[in-house]
Parts: structure tokens; C-alpha cells; sequence
């Protein structure tokens, strides 16, 4: 099932980069392996998968301790600054940061470890109770205050646009978060980059490709309905 879905993923990542002309080898996918077995991550890798997207910092240690070492890791959920600790020398890039204090806390993990942390900036572009993720008028302020710490590169923008059931009502959101890292990128800060943006879900990753993603978070569309955990 794993190996039929991902190759209807791809496929449909494929069209949408047709459609706005853009390059496949421009957008990555994350297969997002949260709440799902070893198993079923160990049948994505085999299939080509290298980036996984977790979005608790226990799951993600106890995974990438068993996956092989050429796995990247994404921490992809909301990140607790006392949980920093654990993942900073084991992620790719930390998609969630929304404030200060939680770059700060990176910055001194990553220095501890002898590492630089690449994050995006998560942006709450509809602006839902419900979500994290800083205003976009309050994004480039931040980013501002977080280029000037050591050991952390700000790398791009990261959004959790709302559930819709027509993916095309999250079309000007995703048009919102492209405008807002061209607008970013065109202050040109020292230690930041506007390269990745990361947005579109299982339901809505063709439309955010067309609208500029560099990353899509799947995981429904990947490995099927999610399993609840034990502690959930």
C-alpha cells in the first residue's frame, strides 16, 4: 500500500510542478511517520525516502536512533524549549520555531553541541486560535532579533494552513506565506535565507506547490489514516 501511495504522491507532486512550470527536484517531500511504526518507515526508506517529518521529540529520538544515519529529520510539531536538548544535533531542520526564546534556546543546544541548526520560521497566515506560528506582520521583526544569534540559521518560512475540504480555499494562504519570504528576502539580512518554504498537507500539497512549497508535509496520503498512539 505504502510503495502504490507514495508513487500517486510523487505523481500528483510531479503534475503540480508541471502545472506552474516549475522543477520537480525543486520540491521535497516529507513523509510524515508520526504515530506510525517502524515498520512502515523502514518500507519508505527502501522506497527512496530520506526525509521524515515527526512531530514529537520522543518519537522522533526513538526513530532516528533505529533508522539508518542517512535519514534527514524534521521536527515538524510545536517544540518545547526544554525539549530542544534532545533533538538539536539530530534534526535537519526544525520547521516550528514562533518566537524568540525558543531560537534562543536552539542557539545555545546547537553551540553546546558544536552544531548550527537550520529553521523556518512557522507563520500563522490564517490567523487560527488554534495554531502557532507568529502574525506575518510580526515575521520579519523576529526573524531580525533571530539573525543575530549564534548557531542558528533562519533558512525559510513554515505554515499549517486550515483543514478545508477544497484545497483550493487554501490557495491565497499559500500565496500569502511566498509573498511574505519574497518580501523578507528582498531586505537581504545577514544569516538569512528565504530558500525553503515549507506548506501543503496531504490535502492540499498540489495547490501549495503551485504556489511556490519547496517542502509538502504528507503523511495520510503516504502511509494511510494515522494510528492513534497509545498515549493519546
Amino acid at each position: 500500500m505504502i510503495q502504490e501511495q507514495l508513487k500517486q504522491v510523487q505523481g500528483r507532486m510531479e503534475a503540480a510542478c508541471k502545472a506552474s512550470a516549475r522543477e520537480p527536484k525543486d520540491v521535497a517531500l516529507i513523509a510524515v511517520s508520526k504515530t506510525k511504526p517502524l515498520e512502515d518507515l523502514e518500507e519508505a526508506y527502501r522506497l527512496g525516502v530520506r526525509d521524515f517529518g515527526e512531530n514529537k521529540v520522543q518519537e522522533l529520538v526513538d526513530k532516528a536512533e533505529k533508522m539508518p544515519a542517512d535519514v534527514r529529520w524534521h521536527m515538524i510539531g510545536h517544540l518545547q524549549r526544554n525539549k530542544v536538548k534532545y533533538i538539536v544535533d539530530k534534526v535537519f531542520l526544525i520547521h516550528s520555531v514562533d518566537s524568540f526564546r525558543l531560537a534562543e534556546e536552539i542557539s545555545k543546544e546547537a553551540g553546546k553541541h558544536g552544531t548550527t541548526a537550520d529553521i523556518l520560521i512557522e507563520v500563522n497566515v490564517a490567523g487560527e486560535e488554534s495554531k502557532f506560528g507568529v502574525r506575518p506582520d510580526e515575521a520579519e521583526a523576529l526573524i531580525r532579533q533571530i539573525a543575530t544569534l549564534p548557531a542558528v540559521r533562519v533558512k525559510g518560512l513554515m505554515t499549517i494552513a486550515p483543514y478545508v475540504e477544497n484545497a483550493e480555499d487554501n490557495r491565497k494562504y499559500f500565496a500569502q506565506l511566498k509573498q511574505l519570504s519574497v518580501d523578507i528576502a528582498d531586505k537581504n539580512i545577514d544569516n538569512v535565507s528565504m530558500k525553503i518554504l515549507s506548506m501543503g498537507m496531504t490535502g492540499d500539497y498540489q495547490v501549495a506547490i503551485e504556489e511556490g512549497a519547496t517542502m509538502v508535509r504528507v503523511g495520510t496520503g503516504i502511509f494511510g489514516e494515522r494510528t492513534k498512539s497509545v498515549s493519546q
